[in-house]
């Protein structure tokens, strides 16, 4: 059996796919100014082939044409690219680590901001929300809240969740050294809740591009969770330059459990302070 013609390697070793690749991202990027050029490879080709078997082309050259004449194909592959999945209190043993030797420090700010970066359907900034009000914290503190994802910040901002989701969020809750219910942070109607308006308030959902856009405020802890897993080192450099650059003095950054700041151009200007919860402080000097 012979390979198509897509399969085939040119004289410099790259295949079709690459350059309908590079291509298609370079489409993306000139019509709509979405920037996934610096992604990682292996997770854009599958997502981008997902798009190309859902629209039934034959390429990802035929799915590009499509993406540049077709707005609404356009938003399905974005949904693609943008990945949208988490949970309230994923991983609680970092909302623990935050609870006991980040919030101490908090306490110690006369007011406080927090960017959720990558905040996909707005879980976790709920989460953070529901952590500083426990933590006596939430009337001086604002969330800032961003995604690239205007699909997603629509349902960040509504706080409507499935009801059937309610006891892995309620587990996470407790197992993060949560204090009382969740069950006070939301309103449960037929198979959906409603997260409190109290938590709403404190919270600014806002579009924002780790790779195009720049620092918006001066923050005493970024969290950033299983976002920088998808792009190249380039870009998580980039990434975690904003979060330095965002940061004051002494401020924390918190990265997802696969990630980490070792290899970053920017770890020598943090401390570990949660080694397996990866949770760093910026050094005062």
């Amino acid at each position: 059996m012979t390979n198509s013609a897509h399969d085939e390697p040119d004289r410099h070793g790259r295949h079709a796919d690459d350059l309908e690749v590079r291509l298609i991202l370079e489409a993306i990027y000139e019509r709509y100014h979405y920037d996934f050029r610096d992604y990682a490879g292996s997770s854009l080709r599958r997502r981008l082939k997902a798009g190309q078997q859902r629209f039934g082309c034959a390429n990802l050259s035929q799915l590009q044409g499509r993406v540049l004449h077709e707005p609404e194909v356009f938003r399905s592959v974005l949904s693609d690219l943008t990945v949208q999945v988490s949970e309230m209190f994923r991983d609680p043993e970092y909302y623990r680590a935050l609870r006991e030797q980040v919030v101490p420090v908090l306490r110690t700010f006369p007011s406080l901001r927090i960017w959720v970066a990558g905040c996909s359907g707005g879980e976790e900034a709920y989460s953070m929300a529901i952590l500083m009000k426990e933590e006596g914290l939430l009337d001086r503190t604002l969330i800032y809240a961003t995604d690239i994802s205007q699909e997603a910040l629509a349902q960040a901002q509504a706080g409507v969740y499935r009801v059937d989701q309610v006891p892995l969020y309620t587990e996470n809750h407790r197992a993060s050294g949560g204090v009382g219910s969740l069950s006070e942070y939301y309103t449960a109607a037929y198979d959906h809740v409603l997260m409190d308006k109290s938590l709403k308030e404190r919270i600014v959902f806002s579009d924002h591009s780790l790779s195009t856009d720049s620092v918006f405020a001066e923050v005493q802890l970024v969290s950033c969770r299983n976002v920088l897993i998808y792009f190249n080192r380039a870009l998580q450099d980039r990434a975690l330059g904003l979060f330095t650059e965002a940061l004051c003095r002494n401020g924390f950054l918190g990265l997802g459990a696969r990630e980490t700041l070792r290899f970053s151009a920017h770890a020598g200007e943090f401390v570990e302070i949660a080694a397996k919860e990866r949770v760093y402080q910026k050094r005062s000097a």
